[in-house]
Order: C-alpha cells, then structure tokens, then sequence
C-alpha cells in the first residue's frame, strides 16, 4: 500500500482515503480484510466457486479504490468524422456528431472531463467504475461505425473495417 494512503477496515465495509479524495464500499460477508505490515490480507473461508470469485472481486475492487485515491484514473476519447468535435461549456461537454442538435453531457460528481483540442478529449476521476461508466456513455452518443470508422472511440482504439457493398459496375454477365 502506498504510504499516502489510510484504509480502515469495518466487518462489511472498507474506507479508503488517499490525497485525490476518499471512497467507501460495502464487502461481501464472506470475504474477510486484515491490515497486516502495510498490506491488505484476503481471506476466503473455503475453496469453493462462489468464494474463489468473491475473493478475486474484492481484491480488485480494493485495489482499484487505493489507485483510485493515491493515482485517479484517465480514458482518452477521440472523435472521428468530418464535422465532429467537442467543446467544454462551463462544466458541461457540448458534442457535435453529426446530429441536427449539439449534445451537452454533463458529467457525475466526482468525474471530470478535459478537452485537449476540437477532437480530443479525456475522463478522469478516482473512481474506475465511474470513470469507465462515463466514457462508455459518451461512447455510446455515437458508436464507431465499420463502413467509414466515423463516432467516438477510445484513443488507440482499432475499428474493424468492412467492405460495404460492391458497385455497379463490378458484377460480370455470363
């Protein structure tokens, strides 16, 4: 755990507080945490299906928290098309993507949204489920599309590309 970081550990329940803010989350039963030497220790109580995927989930959740507060968390997005782009209004996010009316998003608490240029821009927050939850709305506005590659995709994001149809000319009489 980094040293910045303060968990405190109830039955049930974690809080997580770190110099970016501080998050909670209620655990699972099953799942025991324990502080040991500046480590977070997770106890299942048998090697069952159910226990094995509590033990895994909670782990990552935890973890996901401490990076969270101690790091943040960031997805870059990119607008593809001719006449797409994105402005930033007050704490708002305008959008054009190609509809007959501009789109204003406006982010949760807790999530922030930075527009480096025109056609790029970033989320970012403490929260990865946030984080994620929001970008993948803003994705959804306008989903890349496989004939031309034009919408909202993360940055570095392959879009498969397919043929569309044949032209006229193409097809041979026999």
């Amino acid at each position: 755990m980094p040293g910045a970081v303060k968990v405190t550990l109830q039955p049930g329940h974690v809080k997580v507080e770190g110099p970016k803010g501080q998050l909670e989350r209620t655990l699972p039963e099953d799942i025991t945490v324990k502080q040991v030497d500046g480590e977070l220790v997770f106890e299942r109580p048998s090697d069952g299906y159910r226990h094995r995927a509590l033990h895994g989930l909670v782990r990552s959740l935890v973890a996901n928290m401490v990076t969270g507060v101690n790091t943040g968390f960031v997805k870059h997005l990119e607008l593809v098309g001719v006449g797409y782009r994105v402005a930033k209004q007050g704490d708002e996010l305008v959008l054009s993507l190609g509809y007959s009316h501009p789109i204003k998003f406006k982010p949760p608490q807790g999530v922030s949204i930075d527009v480096q240029d025109p056609t790029k821009f970033s989320v970012s927050g403490i929260s990865n489920e946030a984080v994620g939850q929001v970008a993948a709305n803003l994705r959804g506005l306008r989903p890349p599309e496989p004939y031309k590659g034009k919408g909202v995709m993360y940055r570095g994001e392959k879009v498969r590309r397919k043929a569309g149809k044949a032209g006229k000319g193409a097809k041979t009489s026999a």
